[in-house]
């Protein structure tokens, strides 16, 4: 099954085999160790297979490929026992503890597909061809498929959930004498089929699960790519463990997370929407189709901060003297990729004065808060949604958080606190009920690859099996995060059907999208259908789903429509303004350097960032422009103070007329904008001026052992 692919050009495997099992819940136990850069510690899954995927019985069979014709070995696990556990006597504890002192701090000795080099300790299939079944057909055992990747899997185990007190609610025995594995899938069956409303209940007993002991060690074998796992005598998902536990820990080179540190000098770690996304963080189902639920405790130094995705906003609890725990949860089931985490050496800004009201309009909501009465019926499979809530419809402004390391308050106090709330309101105005009930906020390390957050969707995968694996195209290409045309086509396609359609109709109809479809994955199609059956037929105007697509999706270049749009924006008074401002600037820059007394001075406006943006890149047309026009640009609109889009800009006219008084701001902008300066390197590369090239080299060395990885590897292939 192992597929070997060029790691940094190829297209991504998604190989769960979704089609025949999900996962609808991840518990997750970590520890965080900056020292050994390593997040070690355990992951919960919670399955669900139903009548749907036992029809996929006989319809697929896989082979797994390897280079020698041996037999396929798995390794035989300990004998294991199952006996019938007392709940009376059970200890939450117990599970986690008995770990707790096995595999901690040992040396990695792992190989670089993740089996262990120790025959005592590794589960692998050895250079084998093996007829494995990822279905649910014929004599041979069900295989389940997870996405993995840069992990070191150590023990996986079936989780004897019936061992958990209380737990026999959930079977027809008042009592639990004979366990089975039948039995069991029924407690976890009936687990994560919980009504929302149940919502907290369902967390304690996932959390209860999560600790019970383990009944059996299960065979596994990872590749490049995947976790394979079975249980002898298991042929199909219904008759595979639904509830099984995995040790595990990550990589210092693994993909998913980043440490590095923080504009203060101090260390941290988060997750960077990376083109793998969570794989080499966690064994998880990576096709957007698994939803899943997940809730997570992370263990860290007492000194760091621990910020996650949940939907609560967690507090630390503090354990053994110089360490802390901090416990997160979702309830809204979404793809793995959207699982996020950051721990580091953060401040919490909170505004210097807080009105009364705000805080009125801020307080918190949760589930259980939740009047549940249907303002309107849902299309997504049933959570504590905001959506039938009253009063979380209503809420403007979410409760909130900003963090950034200490040397950023300043900057966070001035400008960033008094744009959230406004920020938030506008969301609500403009699309409506805030989909989550909190938010935090972080100012991330300078490295963070922020044009690279595209995930994968069912569009951008290739064909998809019968098991549910697929292939994302290109997902691993490092030059595809600094693509952005199709971004920048997308952005302007909805202002072109904003400005053909009218506001009112338009943001009328991006409200009711937002409603309808909320809680749900969602192609391109579905937006333009509803876009089109919901506006009067005299707006239409030969507006098609198939003409949308042909013309600003499929076609390469500027469409039709938004040449037109440019060419009157080009009219419009901001447009304008920099014109006249353009021409003063041509005329001060073909001035002899001695003037006549009687020239008058040139008077420039002031001008919008959006404006500055314009004019440097109307000056960049410029065959010359000499040193003192330069540094009367750099005077006047003060740049090296502007925003990162207008210093790119003024960067790549200090290249391109090699203004070396200059070079200083180059410098800092390709070390405090890492990903924004890929270009950058690119024209100082392309000058062949020696200065410029040194500084380029310069610059690389001192940032390269914190850039994000796609980016150093584009900016190397430049360089050497």
């Amino acid at each position: 099954m192992d597929i070997k692919l060029d790691p940094s050009r190829d297209d991504l495997p998604l190989m769960a085999n979704t089609s025949h099992i999900l996962v609808k819940h991840y518990v997750l136990d970590l520890d965080v160790d900056f020292e050994s850069q390593i997040i070690e510690g355990t992951i919960v899954l919670f399955f669900e297979s139903g009548n749907r995927f036992e029809k996929q019985r006989g319809s697929t069979e896989e082979t797994c490929r390897s280079e020698s014709n041996e037999a396929c070995r798995f390794r035989t696990p300990e004998p294991c026992h199952s006996p019938v556990t007392d709940t009376r006597t059970f200890s939450s504890k117990t599970g986690y503890n008995d770990f707790a002192n096995c595999g901690r701090g040992e040396k990695d000795t792992s190989s670089k597909d993740g089996n262990h080099g120790n025959p005592e300790q590794a589960s692998g299939i050895s250079s084998a061809k093996y007829r494995c079944d990822t279905g649910s057909h014929g004599s041979e055992d069900f295989l389940l498929v997870l996405d993995c990747c840069d992990l070191s899997v150590l023990k996986v185990e079936e989780v004897d959930v019936a061992a958990v007190p209380g737990i026999e609610k959930f079977t027809r025995s008042p009592r639990l004498t004979v366990v089975s594995e039948e039995l069991r899938n029924q407690i976890v069956h009936e687990l994560v089929t919980l009504p929302a409303a149940r919502w907290r209940e369902q967390l304690d007993y996932y959390a209860g699960c999560s600790q019970a002991p383990g009944c059996g060690e299960l065979l596994f074998d990872t590749d490049t790519w995947s976790l394979q796992i079975r249980k002898t005598g298991a042929q199909t998902a219904t008759d595979f463990p639904h509830a099984i536990r995995i040790w595990y820990s990550t990589k210092p080179q693994g993909r998913s997370v980043t440490w590095t540190s923080d504009q203060s000098g101090r260390p941290c770690v988060y997750t960077m929407g990376s083109p793998i996304n969570n794989r080499a963080l966690f064994p998880c189902q990576e096709p957007p189709v698994a939803m899943s639920t997940w809730q997570a405790t992370v263990r860290a130094a007492a000194s760091f901060v621990v910020l996650m995705s949940g939907e609560n906003s967690a507090k630390p609890t503090q354990l053994r003297e110089g360490y802390a725990s901090w416990h997160y949860y979702v309830t809204m089931p979404m793809p793995a990729s959207t699982f996020t985490v950051a721990v580091g050496s953060w401040t919490e800004m909170k505004p210097e004065t807080c009105l009364s009201e705000d805080l009125a309009a801020e307080r918190s909501l949760s589930p259980s808060e939740a009047d549940f009465r249907y303002v309107g019926i849902c299309g997504h499979t049933e959570y504590p949604c905001r959506f039938q809530n009253p009063s979380a419809t209503t809420q403007e402004i979410i409760p909130h958080r900003v963090f950034a390391p200490v040397c950023l308050r300043g900057a966070c106090q001035e400008t960033l606190l008094q744009l959230v709330p406004p920020c938030l309101s506008a969301a609500h105005s403009v699309l409506g009920t805030h989909p989550f009930s909190r938010l935090d906020i972080l100012i991330v390390p300078a490295n963070f690859p922020s044009l690279g957050m595209a995930r994968p969707n069912k569009e951008k995968t290739g064909h998809v099996s019968d098991s549910g694996s697929s292939v994302i195209k290109h997902g691993l290409n490092p030059e595809k995060v600094f693509m952005q045309v199709h971004y920048l086509k997308g952005y302007f396609l909805l202002r072109f059907l904003a400005q053909r359609l009218g506001d009112d109709t338009y943001f009328a109809f991006l409200r009711k999208f937002v409603h309808t479809f909320h809680g749900q994955l969602i192609l391109s199609q579905d937006f333009l259908q509803m876009l089109l059956e919901n506006i009067p037929e005299e707006k239409r105007l030969e507006l098609s789903v198939e003409n949308i697509f042909r013309d600003w999706l499929e076609s390469s270049g500027i469409p039709q429509p938004l040449q037109r749009e440019r060419q009157a924006g080009a009219e419009c008074g901001l447009a304008r303004q920099v014109s006249v401002e353009v021409e003063k600037w041509i005329r001060v820059n073909r001035r002899p350097r001695k003037r006549k007394r009687r020239e008058a001075e040139e008077v420039f406006e002031k001008l919008l960032p959006d404006q500055l943006v314009l004019l440097l890149e109307h000056l960049l047309e410029q065959k010359t422009l000499n040193p003192r026009t330069l540094q009367s640009l750099e005077r006047t609109y003060h740049l090296p103070q502007q925003d990162a889009e207008v210093r790119h800009r003024w960067c790549e006219l200090i290249v391109k007329h090699k203004y070396t008084k200059a070079y200083k701001d180059v410098e800092r902008f390709l070390q405090e904008d890492q990903a924004m300066g890929v270009y950058l390197y690119g024209e100082l590369m392309l000058s062949e001026d020696a200065r410029q090239q040194q500084v380029a080299r310069r610059c690389f060395e001192l940032t390269r052992e914190r850039m994000d990885r796609s980016s150093a590897e584009v900016v190397a292939e430049m360089l050497f």
